[in-house]
């Protein structure tokens, strides 16, 4: 197992102000403290793990900064920043371009078409899985291409519950994912056949609690507690499961992943 360094945004104004996923009920308020203590539970659990952490200031009236997961894409030191579909979220892209460029990268790429970071883009080793339907534009491919030289398997998302592809699919490993078939048309389960030698088809119930919104390093994965049969599963698969309880940012759709952007030199 190789160490992983993230990049993660404290909770300060994580809150549900707005809905713009199924997900999300304004009725139904965030508890800020116990969304603070799931959020540095996450993060020490990276630590332990002999990961690095980077933390990047969060925005006052930006409550979904959190999710850092849908800030850019890192891959070979050369970043693509993130431009949101919905206004409410605009503001975060450039402030983590800002990070970036304050952080030294040289290769940061403002973006030119709608993305929406690793929440819909997926970095195999060898290509790119790209997710479109809900927030990311399909032509987004282009850019993927030019940037990092890359392959890009392009995946339509069928079902709004999993309106980011880091919904609906988690890289465990070289050859190996897990997903939810149902959340893909019949043409991205086809190309996600073609890709990997081994898919774990995840049962509903976990797939509900958003159980692939998960981080693995290769060994690990951290996953959401509450998807017991995704653990069991993966653990059948030669991984270890690491679960974590992230019930506060599932008001929001979010998860392990959602909190966490890989930064891979």
């Amino acid at each position: 197992m190789q160490a992983r360094s993230y990049l993660m945004c404290p909770p300060e104004h994580f809150r549900v102000e707005y809905a713009i996923n199924p997900w999300m009920n304004t009725g139904d308020p965030v508890d800020r403290q116990l969304a603070t203590r799931q959020w540095r539970a996450l993060r020490a659990t990276y630590l332990a793990l002999g990961h690095r952490v980077e933390i990047i200031d969060p925005v006052p009236g930006l409550p979904d900064m959190v999710f850092a997961a849908n800030g850019a894409t890192v891959i070979g030191g050369a970043v693509l920043g993130a431009r949101f579909r919905h206004a409410e979220r605009a503001a975060e892209g450039p402030a983590y371009l800002d990070w970036f460029r304050r952080s030294g990268y040289r290769a940061v790429h403002e973006p030119r078409r709608v993305n929406e970071g690793e929440g819909d883009l997926v970095y195999t080793g060898s290509a790119i899985l790209a997710g479109h339907g809900f927030r990311t534009d399909a032509c987004v491919q282009n850019d993927l291409e030019e940037i990092f030289g890359l392959p890009v398997i392009s995946l339509r998302l069928a079902d709004p519950r999993y309106y980011h592809l880091d919904t609906a699919l988690c890289l465990l490993g070289p050859g190996i994912a897990a997903y939810y078939p149902a959340a893909f048309d019949d043409a991205g389960r086809a190309a996600l056949a073609s890709q990997f030698t081994e898919l774990i088809e995840v049962k509903d119930t976990d797939a509900e609690v958003l159980g692939l919104n998960a981080v693995s390093d290769g060994h690990h994965v951290v996953l959401p507690a509450q998807a017991q049969g995704l653990a069991a599963q993966i653990a059948a698969a030669g991984f270890e499961p690491v679960p974590v309880d992230m019930s506060e940012f599932r008001k929001a759709g979010g998860g392990p992943k959602c909190c966490t952007l890989e930064l891979r030199p």
